[in-house]
């Protein structure tokens, strides 16, 4: 149906129709582009929840966890989707709403257009009209005059007193009327007929061709609605494949948590390598009392002593060995603060419990053995260079690599001497483990403990001889070596009831918790005697002037030993 033959008559409604149709069009521009402002916030505070939980440590900190690496999955997953939603965004601002808003100018532009054309139309057939009716008004008054004329001519002519040229005067104004009238009328009827002509062409032609193309561009705009709004939909639809990846990613981070998985992680995490304490002996402070057998008292000894000892009069010494047990009885209580934050961090790892210090060497070793790899490639790709500028002089100076080449001989050189000095370190906590895994602490041997000492948190080395020093730390002197070491050599350290004499004094630099058993609590700035240096491993052994001993870290005080200790 055309706009041009059915509202020939509503110029003023369309251009009110036309003008609601580009306020609507901008109308759903404005929703669309809110709509893309909503995918746009809503990506950028999924990105940055993302951004909030995943870690930021480094990566040897990040926990291996089965659950926590399938949450860090989820959450690269989500951050994709965050991407998918600012494609949908990038993809509603270029193809819909740009489009709507470029598309909504041209229209206007056309509909001015089309308006202007009809304004114009009618405009010319208004001046037509007027014309028209300018020539009708003048004919009507010529012919108001001629009759006048006519009725004083007539009057004049039948009046007998009239002159002869008062007849004549009124006889000529006459026929001057009745020929005006007559020019009126035939100008009249031009305009008329010129008027008919001119309104049948504007009501045929001219307003239903300007109709045609307004209820065109309408018919348009119309079509360019439709199609955003299915490119809308398929802003839509285009990312869903890729969510239902990132959806199914999420899944498949879900179904690989594995809770034995954790528990062996778990395990291999906080695994000292430590022995369980053995059994305490009992002890037998009654075989120094003498007993008849009239007196009717029973022994408290056991039958399994009595059996063992054979008659024999009491021993010297029954004191057994509870040093190193009481320092690593952490069973069911937390692990002591100082053995992870407040230790001083030893290059070989040696404040650590073993079976995590030989985890961290062969981590160290593997980072050494992959930077080592990376400087022999650099070595032969130098190499090769070389000799192709010694093949091609003009490619380059093959003598300006050579720098180069030396330096990375060297930095090879280094890895290798702390490769080798990881591993000896690793060989020396892996025979510690078998040779401590062969000497299992019993009760029937009043658990012997092999030579040497051991540091409150429970690492030990089997000689002093083996002991690594570093840097900031004080060697001790070397302790003398007995072919035939007494079994409760070291327990006689702790368990003598005659005090150790004062070697020196120290001041407390830190304050230190002493939170561990054998260890002493110590405020900053507080002074402490001496009476057992450091024997290589990090403790000196102080005194408080209340008579507390124990084990202090030796990077946190400040010593100074007595003139006449020191050349002992």
């Amino acid at each position: 149906m055309s706009w041009g033959t059915e509202l020939w008559d509503q110029f003023d409604n369309l251009d009110k129709h036309t003008q609601w149709g580009i306020d609507f069009l901008e109308r759903y521009a404005k929703f669309v582009k809110e709509r893309l402002e909503v995918e746009q916030n809503y990506a950028k505070q999924l990105r940055n929840l993302v951004k909030k939980y995943c870690p930021k440590r480094s990566k040897d900190d990040e926990p291996r966890f089965t659950s926590c690496l399938s949450f860090y999955s989820i959450l690269n997953e989500l951050n994709d989707y965050a991407g998918q939603r600012e494609l949908v965004a990038e993809e509603m601002a270029h193809k819909v709403y740009n489009e709507l808003m470029r598309y909504s100018q041209d229209l206007k532009a056309e509909r001015k257009h089309h308006l202007q054309e009809g304004r114009k139309a009618q405009q010319y057939l208004d001046q037509c009209w007027k014309q028209m009716d300018n020539s009708k008004r003048k004919f009507e008054r010529e012919c108001r005059e001629a009759e006048k004329s006519q009725i004083n001519f007539e009057r004049l002519d039948n009046d007998i007193n009239a002159t002869k040229s008062e007849v004549e005067k009124a006889k000529n104004q006459f026929y001057m009327r009745t020929h005006m009238a007559d020019e009126s009328k035939n100008e009249y009827a031009a305009q008329l007929q010129n008027f008919n002509g001119e309104q049948w062409k504007h009501f045929n032609n001219a307003i239903p061709h300007i109709f045609k193309n307004l209820q065109h561009m309408d018919e348009r705009r119309t079509v360019k609605l439709g199609e955003t709004y299915r490119s809308f939909a398929e802003a839509e639809r285009r990312v869903i494949p890729i969510v239902s990846k990132c959806l199914d990613g999420m899944v498949a981070a879900a179904k690989a948590v594995d809770e034995r998985k954790d528990s062996i992680l778990v395990v291999e995490s906080f695994k000292s390598g430590f022995d369980p304490p053995g059994d305490f002996p009992f002890e037998d402070f009654s075989q120094n009392l003498s007993r008849t057998g009239s007196d009717g008292t029973i022994s408290n000894t056991p039958k399994g002593e009595r059996e063992r000892d054979g008659g024999q009069g009491p021993r010297s010494d029954p004191k057994p060995p509870l040093g190193k047990a009481k320092n690593k009885l952490w069973l069911f209580g937390k692990k002591p603060k100082w053995s992870v934050k407040m230790a001083p961090s030893l290059e070989d790892y040696s404040h650590l419990p073993p079976e995590q210090r030989r985890k961290r060497l062969q981590q160290r070793i593997e980072e050494l053995s992959r930077e080592l790899q990376k400087q022999v490639d650099q070595r032969d790709a130098l190499n090769k260079m070389k000799d192709v500028y010694e093949k091609n002089p003009q490619m380059g100076d093959p003598n300006s690599l050579q720098p180069k080449i030396s330096e990375t001989i060297c930095n090879m050189e280094k890895l290798r001497s702390e490769i080798h000095k990881n591993e000896t370190w690793l060989s020396e906590v892996e025979g510690k483990q078998s040779s401590r895994g062969d000497r299992r602490p019993s009760t029937d041997n009043h658990q012997h403990t092999p030579q040497g000492r051991e540091s409150p948190e429970g690492s030990y080395t089997d000689d002093t001889s083996q002991e690594h020093h570093t840097p900031h730390r004080r060697p001790g002197p070397t302790r003398p070596t007995n072919p035939n070491p007494d079994p409760h050599e070291f327990d006689d350290e702790f368990d003598d009831d005659d005090p150790l004499p004062v070697i020196g004094h120290c001041k407390a630099l830190y304050s230190f918790d002493g939170k561990n058993e054998g260890t002493l609590v110590m405020a900053e700035d507080e002074v402490l005697y001496i009476i057992e240096e450091d024997k290589g491993d990090g403790w000196t052994r102080a005194r408080k002037q209340s008579g507390e001993e124990g084990y202090v870290p030796t990077s946190y005080v400040d010593i100074t030993m007595e003139k006449s200790s020191k050349g002992s």
